[in-house]
């Protein structure tokens, strides 16, 4: 199970955009990147060309590029602060069977995430 998650809330620790916060757009495993919202945004020049609905405009975009793993850390949902994640294990109970299941805990606070 991954420790960064899509959707999950992290701030930048590392890196030109340090102290930033925003939310996980997608995340690389292949390469242990993610792309955060609003974080790591630099200029694309796009040409103009032919989309299948029509003209696409060209000129320059901003997007956001992917960022290390290491340089993110999960928001405690508690503190609002960095956090490490930890895992607990919890039986669940489902279709009649008993399964374990790994949760992701904050380890600022001990709070589920």
């Amino acid at each position: 199970m991954a420790k960064i998650k899509k959707g999950d809330q992290v701030i930048v620790i590392a890196g030109r955009d340090k102290g930033k916060t925003g939310r996980v757009l997608e995340v690389l495993t292949e390469t242990d990147r993610v792309v955060v919202e609003g974080v790591q945004r630099v200029t694309k020049h796009v040409k103009a060309g032919q989309s299948a609905r029509g003209a696409r405009t060209g000129g320059i975009e901003t997007v956001e590029a992917p960022i290390h793993v290491s340089n993110v850390m999960i928001v405690d949902p508690e503190t609002k602060k960095g956090t490490r994640v930890g895992f607990r294990t919890e039986e669940v109970e489902r279709d009649g069977r008993t399964r374990t299941v790994r949760v992701r805990v904050a380890k600022r606070s001990g709070k589920d995430i």
